[in-house]
């Protein structure tokens, strides 16, 4: 099988919009949450997000582009952009028919398709859709634009699996450059669910926080008094490459990934298995994969959305995965992001990255009180970033209806 490295890093989230300021944040332990400033919410439990800050549309399209694109594709070629940039990628130089987009997003243009139903059903009953409605609001049409853009014509599509989307995008992408199907792909998620009606449906499921008073430590993933995740919005991009393709044309390598995991809980429509049995299945794949012992594991980028039965989930499945391991470092970075649901894993294999690249392992905020169980079974970094030799990395993503993916990532 060929060797699978990261050359490109693009980022676009509540702690910043490029990938420096992104890390920095993270390092330093920084939350994203405020006041939603999207719509009003005066009649809403949950009144607070991790939105983007200081996002100008205007400043990347031209009108016509404005108009053609939901918010999620605007994120979606932002992010990918700087990785193309941080890659140093001419494309004029390389096989285009081997390059692809492989893209993910859970929920796709739901701000068009809430705006449009609105209009539709405030009005007489007439039809006025846009005709740009239905390429706006398809989960897939982000890969299309972005092959469209810089002219590739590789593999291009997007999976879905809910929250787990964007770490399922890379595994594909990871298998289909193992498998001699592609020499480059472009990979990651994008996500622009702080609406109405995302915050509405769930919080009607008793998924997300109602700390209202204090929207900025909401988020605390394994403490006694968590009470539910935090929306987040944006998007993040990686440039996926066969090793030797990269050594050729001189590109700079941050990490190679080395293992993906996906599996299913097969068990409930929205909550994850009480002992974890999907994500210790992934995790278990992941390092089947990569041909490494659990042990050699350094540290964890959790799903840890910050509600009750997920975070205990994770930690039995890593528990179950894992040993009790004082040496091996879990944090749940949600706590500073947000959830940003299908693009979750994007931004945490970025976080990943830069963990392996600066040795460097990121915190969890807010958490005061981990769960007693649970407390003295791992290395918990609180608050900012600590240094830590690292040469192995995992990211753990799962999704409504049970989806699990994790990716393992190697120093090189």
């Amino acid at each position: 099988m060929r060797r699978v490295v990261i050359t490109g890093l693009g980022a676009l989230t509540p702690l910043g919009n490029d990938v420096n300021t992104f890390w920095n944040g993270i390092k330093e332990g920084k939350s994203g949450a405020a006041a939603i400033t999207k719509f009003d919410t005066e009649k809403f439990k949950t009144k607070f997000a991790c939105e983007l800050k200081d996002f100008d549309a205007k400043a990347h399209f031209d009108v016509k582009e404005i108009r053609k694109y939901d918010l999620f594709s605007q994120y979606a070629l932002v992010s990918v952009a700087e990785a193309i940039e941080d890659g140093k990628i001419d494309f004029e130089s390389l096989n285009r028919d081997r390059i692809g987009v492989i893209w993910g997003s859970g929920n796709g243009g739901i701000q068009t398709f809430q705006d449009q139903m609105q209009e539709f059903c405030d009005g007489d009953g007439t039809p006025r859709f846009t005709p740009f409605f239905i390429p706006r609001i398809l989960v897939d049409i982000a890969s299309g634009i972005i092959s469209i853009k810089y002219g590739l014509r590789g593999i291009n599509f997007c999976p879905v699996s809910a929250c787990a989307t964007s770490n399922t995008a890379l595994i594909e992408a990871f298998n289909y450059i193992r498998w001699n199907k592609a020499d480059m792909i472009i990979s990651g998620g994008s996500e622009a669910a702080i609406t109405q009606s995302a915050i509405g449906g769930f919080s009607s499921a008793k998924a997300l926080s109602t700390k209202n008073d204090a929207p900025e430590t909401a988020s605390r993933p394994f403490d006694t008094e968590r009470d539910g995740f935090v929306m987040g919005e944006g998007a993040g991009a990686l440039i996926i490459e066969e090793y030797e393709h990269a050594i050729k044309r001189g590109a700079k390598i941050y990490c190679e990934i080395v293992g993906g995991g996906m599996a299913a809980d097969a068990y409930h429509l929205t909550g994850t298995h009480p002992e974890g049995d999907g994500a210790v299945l992934g995790m278990n794949l992941a390092l089947e994969e990569a041909e490494i012992s659990a042990d050699k594991v350094d540290y964890i980028n959790m799903h840890a959305t910050s509600t009750a039965q997920g975070d205990n989930s994770e930690l039995i499945a890593a528990r179950r995965v894992f040993g009790t391991r004082k040496s091996l470092s879990v944090s749940g970075t949600k706590s500073m992001t947000g959830h940003l649901l299908g693009a979750a894993g994007a931004i945490e294999a970025i976080i990943c990255v830069k963990a392996l690249e600066n040795q460097i392992v990121p915190p969890t905020i807010n958490t005061k009180n981990i769960e007693p169980e649970f407390a003295n079974d791992f290395h918990f970094p609180l608050n900012k970033g600590e240094n830590k030799e690292i040469t192995y990395a995992m990211s753990n993503t799962f999704g409504f209806g049970g989806h699990i993916a994790s990716v393992l990532f190697k120093k090189i």
